[in-house]
């Protein structure tokens, strides 16, 4: 089975001074997932919680969004032709009576790091899709000074980035700052999924009173992945794109950009914020 991380040799260049040594980098392998054994996505990750991973991805597609619709997740054997077990392709097995929608039956995804969706009818399906309407959940209110803690403890909790610099992370925190989860990835999406998927197995969804944060910029892909799982809140420390502004505007999510100390960059969704007494607007 894949390792989260992986050593290879390197030559350093360091003030004219040559060496030679080992390095620790972050593996990436490729993870076919595949639903009741049909072909459904395949995403390039950092091996680790593939079944976590691929359950949040089914939570994004509108296949999933409770426990109980889950029957098993499995690697498959015989992935390869002398029969040997990569665990680089898992098997989502959903309960019978789950309809599945005709759009994931009919897809076959090639993801990456840096994939994301575009254009109107992606905005309404994610919008008519959504088993929790954001819009409609008790607001939740986040202090802004209460935010700009966040990245620092995000950073904190990233043990294989200490190791490699080469991960993506992503965490839930409550209303009051407390960490609920972090996972690190090779792609933010599928460290989005990991959490997400991890709530869907414990039961834990929607996600209604959580704060997502993201280690890189805001994608479509990401807020997508946000309002499908009933997160009220996204804060990235980069930017955000056009579309991921589009689709917080027509959902109702909060979404918070250049997060770096006590700086941000409010786009949607301000309504949930708490701004610091004596703050002023102009």
């Amino acid at each position: 089975m894949g390792r989260v991380t992986e050593r290879r040799k390197v030559i350093r260049i360091r003030d004219g001074r040559v060496t030679e040594r080992p390095d620790t980098l972050v593996a990436e392998e490729p993870l076919e997932i595949r639903l009741n054994g049909k072909p459904l996505a395949i995403t390039m990750r950092t091996p680790g919680d593939d079944f976590a991973l691929a359950a949040g991805f089914l939570v994004s597609e509108g296949v999933l969004g409770d426990a109980g619709e889950l029957r098993n997740i499995v690697y498959c054997a015989g992935a390869t032709e002398d029969g040997s077990n990569t665990y680089n392709v898992v098997d989502v097995r959903t309960s019978p009576e789950i309809v599945l929608p005709d759009i994931t039956l009919e897809r076959n995804v090639y993801t990456t790091s840096s994939c994301g969706l575009c254009g109107k009818a992606s905005l309404d399906a994610v919008r008519t899709t959504a088993r929790w309407p954001i819009a409609d959940t008790p607001p939740v209110r986040v202090g802004t000074e209460l935010l700009a803690d966040l990245p620092d403890r995000l950073r904190e909790s990233q043990r294989v980035f200490d190791r490699t610099g080469g991960l993506h992370a992503a965490a839930l925190f409550d209303e009051e700052g407390r960490l609920l989860d972090i996972r690190e990835d090779v792609g933010r999406h599928n460290a989005v999924d990991k959490l997400v998927g991890r709530a869907l197995q414990e039961g834990r969804l929607p996600l209604s009173r959580a704060i997502l944060l993201v280690s890189g910029r805001a994608s479509f892909e990401l807020a997508q992945k946000a309002v499908m799982a009933g997160i009220p809140v996204l804060a990235a420390v980069s930017a955000p794109s056009s579309l991921a502004v589009d689709l917080a505007a027509e959902t109702g999510l909060t979404l918070i950009g250049f997060l770096r100390g006590s700086s941000m960059n409010v786009y949607a969704g301000e309504h949930r914020l708490a701004f610091p007494a004596g703050a002023t607007q102009g």
